[in-house]
């Protein structure tokens, strides 16, 4: 087995991850794990863009008021303020990197998106993560002080001592174990800081706008260390993801309803204004139910959102990806509808971070979507999760700059493969795999109860068993790993779930229709909790 050691290892190669390395690089080697090849992540497949103020038609107060109403009162108004007042900073730094961000007149094209009261949304085009994506890589690859590890799946932290019951701060962070897909090989990485920046867990359901790498590592590693994850019942489901049998979770973004996009229904019949005053522009969470109350109500499959009423020519020019997407799957949304339905999305939920991203366990920092930092609340306002990311990678590099190292403490860490043996039936990762996100859509999406609730929860507490055998009889393989982790999340969003006795933001269950002020603080499950 081989043994890494860095200075800083970093789990995860989307925005958040990667502006932590270029800021780190400068005090020391950075190391940075990635499942597949560094451009794969959720940051890259962003269509919307970046919320911030730059105009004067704008400012942080308005900002701050929409985030704190879309979050549903469990956005934290700190947090809340710290984040958009430095948002215009990070635009700049993006910038100087090399991103390029549409124009309009010399200044930044502003778009709209729902929940939001003014323009502020900057985007490229329709591909504005691929576009950040790309200036960030650029600049990590350029830099000597900085390694990529494509190809190494996280499998767990590396701890001083035992993951604690109830204490994980006695405990520190010393790295984390990897497996290499092409040999199957475990290898140690050490370093004397870790930042989770692994994203969300999207594909725990089986509908969503994720890529494949999206299995909630991060999360479950730190749930299995010791650590809580706060708000986990609320995923947020994109409102409009393509419908077609040739494409699985390609986002057909917010911003096309900001523009005037129509939802329709099977009968031409727009319908959002029968759900909120706001229409097409009402929240996500909003819009979500009312196009799954829409499907069930009709019996239909899908819902159509009409751009038709619109310039060809503004269409292509604005939304060229999705033009072309469309186009070659036969649908020309100059002159068709596009067919949509939701889709799992987003996580407001995740590790518990402080304001630097600084998670409870020492030498342990979480950013991006596999943390909680009290931003979004019960629910995400759109465009706000690449702003959360640039921010608080920004905030976590200087605060572990600003930190002693901890010298010393990275020793070499064997992993044991024990009596393992080869993998005999690969069909029982296929079939709990298939099971676990059918039951967690049918049961644990959109709209949900108690029963239902119930009988996810009995079923995954019996797969997990099985999953937790295999884990420990057979040697370790990606398929294995990403298993072990959408189980272990799923038992944690079901358990979230069961405690909210409420419906807010993105959790709305038929038995508790209304909120309560009783579930207004955060909560947190713990792996020893039950």
């Amino acid at each position: 087995m081989t043994i890494h050691k860095y200075d800083f290892l970093i789990i995860g190669s989307g925005a958040a991850g990667l502006l932590a390395a270029h800021r780190l690089a400068a005090s020391g080697r950075v190391a940075v794990l990635t499942k597949r090849s560094p451009e794969i992540s959720n940051s890259n497949l962003a269509q919307g863009g970046i919320a911030a103020v730059t105009s004067a038609e704008d400012n942080f107060d308005l900002h701050i008021a929409d985030t704190l109403r879309t979050g549903a009162g469990l956005s934290d108004p700190r947090i809340v303020r710290l984040t958009i007042s430095e948002a215009p900073a990070r635009i700049q730094e993006l910038v100087a990197l090399g991103a390029r961000f549409s124009l309009k007149n010399g200044v930044f094209e502003l778009g709209l998106e729902g929940g939001h009261s003014r323009r502020r949304v900057l985007h490229a085009a329709d591909a504005t993560g691929r576009e950040i994506e790309r200036a960030l890589l650029e600049a990590c690859r350029a830099d000597k002080n900085i390694t990529f590890f494509p190809y190494f799946s996280a499998v767990d932290l590396i701890l001083k001592g035992r993951p604690a019951r109830t204490r994980p701060a006695r405990n520190s962070c010393l790295g984390a174990y990897a497996l290499e897909e092409s040999t199957g090989k475990v290898h140690s990485f050490l370093a004397s800081t870790t930042l989770l920046a692994s994203g969300g867990a999207g594909k725990v359901y089986k509908y969503t706008t994720n890529p494949d790498v999206a299995t909630g590592d991060g999360m479950a590693m730190a749930y299995r260390a010791g650590l809580g994850l706060v708000n986990m019942e609320f995923v947020q489901f994109h409102p409009t993801c393509l419908y077609h049998p040739q494409e699985k979770s390609f986002l057909i973004s917010e911003a096309l309803r900001g523009e005037g996009g129509i939802l329709r229904g099977e009968d031409g019949e727009a319908f959002m204004k029968n759900y909120s005053k706001y229409q097409e522009l009402a929240p996500r969470d909003v819009v979500a139910r009312a196009i799954d109350s829409e499907l069930k109500r009709t019996g239909a499959e899908c819902v159509y959102l009409d751009m038709t009423h619109l310039k060809a020519a503004f269409l292509k020019k604005r939304f060229p990806n999705i033009y072309a997407k469309c186009l070659g799957l036969g649908i020309d949304i100059t002159k068709k509808p596009i067919p949509v339905v939701p889709a799992a999305h987003f996580f407001c939920g995740g590790v518990q971070v402080d304001e630097h991203g600084r998670t409870a366990m020492p030498g342990l920092y979480a950013i991006g979507e596999v943390s909680h930092t009290g931003l979004h609340g019960a629910n995400r306002l759109a465009s706000n999760s690449l702003l959360e990311a640039c921010v608080f990678s920004h905030r976590a590099a200087e605060a572990i700059k600003a930190e002693p190292r901890l010298r010393g403490e990275a020793r070499p860490a064997h992993w044991s493969t024990g009596n393992a043996r080869p993998p005999d039936e690969a069909v029982i990762i296929t079939h709990n795999w298939d099971e676990i996100r059918t039951l967690m859509w049918n049961y644990v999406g959109i709209v949900r109860s108690d029963k239902r609730l119930a009988r996810a929860g009995a079923r995954v507490k019996i797969i997990s068993e099985e999953i937790a055998m295999y884990y420990w009889d057979f040697f370790l393989t990606r398929d294995l790993l990403e298993l072990r982790n959408i189980a272990c999340l799923a038992d944690v969003i079901i358990r979230a779930a069961r405690r909210r006795k409420e419906s807010r933001g993105l959790h709305y269950t038929v038995d508790y229709p209304k909120t309560s002020d009783r579930f207004l603080k955060p909560k947190a499950v713990h792996r020893y909790a039950r």
